[in-house]
């Protein structure tokens, strides 16, 4: 993966109703070593990392860089969101394009907090890189991306094995600078559900 070079970073923080999403700070260390140690977190990304490690190797401002965005609630860090480009993606369908992932801790699970949070940044995506698709993969086991890749309306490209389990592979875009698809257009080959009579 890469990070989104042609981008000017970091933006100004992007405001939602309840969050802030910005760039890194010393502040979010502890935060950063949370999220990463978190068995519960990783259960579908191969397992967490060793707090000790975490503890000896985060440098004092962790993962700044262009596309990583720390998701702030009340002050305090409660996630953090990538977008990349994925350009050794193993899937060819995805090679080159805007890659979405997300982390958050267990307590801010259930609250609509990931939805708010990757919405605002793909919005910001579309005003960053006009056009510009964006897919996202995760093990189809894990219920809560499926559901959270729904509602930002990804659509299936794949299905495929990797890592001992099974990944889906969504595609979303591309889209216009207002965030939202331009008239006419679908993903991944997949027929807009208001033309094939769905609600």
């Amino acid at each position: 993966m890469e990070d989104l070079a042609s981008v000017s970073w970091p933006p100004e923080p992007i405001r939602t109703e309840r969050l802030v999403l910005r760039a890194s700070e010393a502040r979010d260390r502890a935060a950063f070593v949370e999220l990463l140690a978190s068995p519960e977190v990783h259960a579908y990304l191969g397992g967490p990392r060793a707090r000790a490690e975490l503890e000896r190797e985060l440098p004092a401002v962790p993962e700044r860089w262009p596309g990583s965005f720390v998701v702030e609630l009340d002050g305090a860090m409660i996630g953090q969101l990538l977008l990349r480009r994925a350009t050794g993606h193993r899937r060819p369908a995805a090679a080159g394009k805007a890659d979405l992932g997300y982390l958050f801790l267990p307590r801010a699970w259930g609250h609509g907090y990931a939805t708010e949070a990757c919405a605002a940044a793909l919005d910001w995506l579309a005003d960053a890189l006009p056009g510009e698709p964006v897919v996202l993969t995760t093990q189809s086991a894990n219920a809560g991306s499926m559901r959270l890749a729904a509602k930002l309306g990804f659509t299936e490209v794949e299905r495929f094995e990797a890592w001992g389990s099974e990944q889906w592979l969504g595609m979303r875009g591309p889209l216009a600078p207002s965030g939202r698809a331009p008239q006419g257009s679908c993903s991944a080959g997949v027929i807009p559900r208001r033309e094939r009579g769905g609600r």
